[in-house]
Order: structure tokens, then C-alpha cells, then sequence
């Protein structure tokens, strides 16, 4: 059982949503921010990335940025950029890319579901980047940018967003510069409210595809907010995480690829020599992603190769050392190039979206020396590996698209 509540959302005046809203905080790297920032007064990377209206060489997580992210999102208030709704809704949010649709329910999830295991994850996440997180929710009161979920499909959920979708207007419809379609619905009846607390109610569990740290910073405010307050319902907001749940089927999961810097002093014929030992090379006229689960595409900057693992590389058996991604760092990527830990090593990147083809191209051509695309991974194996309590290789998935953020925020 999944308890989800509306809440009265923070959103854009009707008219600057597409002012307003940006990509999420992680995604985009302090230059970018601060482009996005000096041509954009209204955008909500002011309030996601306060340290682009710092002064310069501000250290980004300490109280100064916080601090200022709080102004300006108390500014959005006051100056009538953001609006509080009126009463609590859900929302509908309806994301349209290359003619692709995803439907998902914005609403607040029990940070006990979240304690209890019933929110399954898999990846690890890092203390610094849960730090992070925390010291903005807290100083700003608020859940500025969801988490991103999704369950394994409900046909009475289905019903209630097509009905609704065409029975009523959409407060929001713009593209975005990514050239993604961007719809808001406000769901603020009663009958239709009790319809997805029901439908979420005859769920057993949800499933994190983007924002693992997030849900455990918001756990963590959750609680520190019940020491404060001893005397808590367990209804106030704080017990409850702004998310957005999509219905698994309607996802699109890109592949997450490698590009490494050297060949950890091997010559490229030494290379090729030792992952021939592991895998099956055949080489290819162009660079292009793998066609099917199991193969994986070695580049360089003057060939590209289909790799196929030899019998015996990996377990079958095991649904984590039989994902693409774990076959390629236990065989090639750990023992071969030497990088035991692809979070923490300078020589690795990864590489996903839309237009990652030409970022590897471009980059072999420049600074790096191999790349690896890979399959990309399924919400099924998510889901498998996730009820397991178990995780995944890290950089596993890409979601696309991502979702936007300044359309709606949570206060406690």
C-alpha cells in the first residue's frame, strides 16, 4: 500500500512557465547555470543553483548559497512569479518527445513508504551529494524539484489521466528548449483525487528511475523534522516527498555509455589482444549503438569493433553480473583498463542523451582514447533487481527526457 497526498503546490504564473522552468540541478554543470542565469532573471536555476548569484569562487555548499537560493525563491513569491494554488491538487504532467508520450501523476509520497522499503532504489548514493540536497530543502522549506518514480502500470490510474486530460485544459503547454512538448493539469476534484489515492493504495511498491538522492534527503529532513517537532501527526508536509510517477510501459531509457581517456599503458594492439581473450571482436564500417542486449560497440577514433562476450565471462544466472553495463566493468573496464571504481575515477566519463553518438565522435577525436556503447537497460531489470533490494552498477540508466523543474514546488 503507497500513500500519495496532493499538496498546495508553488507554480508559475500562467504565462512565465516557460521563463521559469529549467533542467534539474544535476544536469547542469556552474558555466551552463550561470549562462542560463545572467540571460534569464525569471529562470529557477536561481533557485536551484544559488551560487550562480554569489560572488565568484563562493563555495557552492556552504550556507551563503543556500541562503541566497531562499531569496530568491521568497523573491519568485513576492514578486508574483510563483503562486500558491488554492487548495490541494495533483497534477498531470505530460512530457511529448519525437512523438513519444509519458503521463505522470505529481503528488507527495510517505517518507515512511520510503523507510519502509516499499520505494525501492538501486544505486548507492553519496553522503556529500545527500548533504547537499538536505541543506537546500531545509533552507528553502521546501522540495524545489521532484523525484522521479515510476510503478508498474495501473489501468484505473490510466482512466482518470485520459479522462482528465480530455476533459479539461492543460494550465501549462509550451516546448521547452530541449524541444519537448511540457503539459500541466491541476486535478482539484474530489472524486478524482480519491481515485488515485485508491489506485496507489493497491500498490505494493514504487521504483526510482531518477533522483536517489533526493528521496534519501528528503527522508533524512522528514526525520530530523520529527525531532524537532515531537509532537508531529505524521500528516504534516514534511512527512511527504514531492514525486512524479509515470507508469513503467511509457518510459524511455537510453543507454549510458563510457569513454575513457588512455588504455592504462597498453598499446592499442596489446588492448584489442586482451579483451579478444573475453569477447568476440568483429570490426564495423561506422560507429553505432548495439542492436540487441549482449553486444557492445568498442570505438576509437579511426574504427569501431562489435564486441560479444565469450562463454563463461559472466554468470547467466545473475541478473546483476549479466546487465551490459556489469559485463563491460567486470571484463573489460576493472581488470583491462584498471578502473575499479567508475565513480570516483578521473579517467572515465559517461555519455547519454539524444545526441551522444556525436559526443563520442567528437570526443575521441579530441581527448579521449576508447569509448563503449552500450544496450540500453530496461525498467524490467530495474524492477528486478530493485525487489531484490539489491543495486546497480552505477550510470546504469539515462531517462529521458528529463523532467523539468520550477513547474511545481513543494513547501513544507
Amino acid at each position: 500500500m503507497i500513500k500519495i497526498k496532493p499538496f498546495k503546490g508553488y507554480r508559475p504564473k500562467i504565462g512565465l512557465e516557460d521563463k521559469i522552468a529549467c533542467k534539474p540541478y544535476d544536469i547542469i554543470d556552474f558555466e551552463e547555470a550561470v549562462d542560463l542565469g545572467s540571460s534569464n532573471p525569471l529562470s529557477f536555476v536561481h533557485v536551484i543553483r544559488g551560487e550562480i548569484d554569489t560572488p565568484l569562487g563562493t563555495d557552492p555548499y556552504s550556507h551563503e548559497v543556500y541562503k541566497k537560493s531562499r531569496e530568491n525563491f521568497d523573491s519568485f513569491v513576492d514578486k508574483g512569479y510563483l503562486l500558491e494554488e488554492d487548495k490541494e491538487v495533483f497534477y498531470i504532467y505530460r512530457q511529448v518527445m519525437n512523438g513519444r508520450v509519458q503521463n505522470g501523476i505529481v503528488g507527495t509520497i510517505s517518507i515512511d513508504d520510503y523507510g519502509e522499503g516499499k520505494i525501492k532504489k538501486h544505486e548507492y548514493t553519496r553522503y556529500e551529494k545527500e548533504i547537499d540536497r538536505i541543506n537546500h530543502f531545509d533552507a528553502l522549506d521546501a522540495h524545489t524539484e521532484p523525484v522521479f518514480l515510476f510503478h508498474k502500470g495501473d489501468e484505473g490510474l490510466r482512466d482518470t489521466i485520459e479522462n482528465w486530460t480530455k476533459e479539461n485544459d492543460a494550465i501549462y503547454d509550451f516546448v521547452s528548449e530541449d524541444g519537448v512538448r511540457q503539459m500541466l493539469w491541476a486535478i482539484d476534484d474530489d472524486k478524482a483525487i480519491e481515485n488515485i489515492k485508491e489506485a496507489f493504495a493497491s500498490m505494493d511498491n514504487l521504483y526510482i528511475a531518477d533522483g536517489h538522492h533526493r528521496t534519501e534527503s528528503s527522508y533524512k529532513i522528514g526525520l530530523r523534522r520529527r525531532e524537532k517537532f515531537p509532537d508531529y501527526t505524521g500528516e504534516e508536509e514534511f512527512n511527504y516527498f514531492m514525486s512524479v510517477i509515470f507508469s513503467s510501459d511509457e518510459l524511455l531509457i537510453l543507454p549510458y555509455n563510457r569513454i575513457i581517456e588512455d588504455l592504462n599503458g597498453l598499446t592499442r594492439k596489446e588492448f584489442i589482444s586482451k579483451v579478444n581473450e573475453r569477447f568476440s571482436i568483429v570490426e564495423i564500417k561506422s560507429l553505432r549503438e548495439p542492436s540487441n542486449r549482449g553486444e557492445i560497440i568498442m570505438a576509437f577514433k579511426d574504427g569501431s569493433y562489435k564486441l560479444m562476450p565469450r562463454e563463461g565471462s559472466f554468470d547467466k544466472e545473475d541478473k546483476i553480473a549479466s546487465l551490459d553495463v556489469s559485463i563491460l566493468q567486470n571484463n573489460i573496464l576493472s581488470p583491462i583498463l584498471g578502473i575499479d571504481d567508475p565513480r570516483s575515477d578521473s579517467r572515465i566519463e559517461f555519455v547519454g542523451g539524444e545526441d551522444m553518438l556525436n559526443t563520442i565522435t567528437a570526443r575521441l577525436g579530441e581527448d579521449m582514447e576508447v569509448g563503449f556503447l552500450l544496450y540500453h537497460t530496461s525498467t524490467e531489470d530495474i524492477m528486478d533487481i530493485s525487489n531484490e533490494n539489491k543495486v546497480m552498477p552505477p550510470k546504469s540508466t539515462w531517462f529521458e527526457p528529463k523532467l523539468m523543474s520550477g513547474l511545481f514546488i513543494h513547501k513544507f
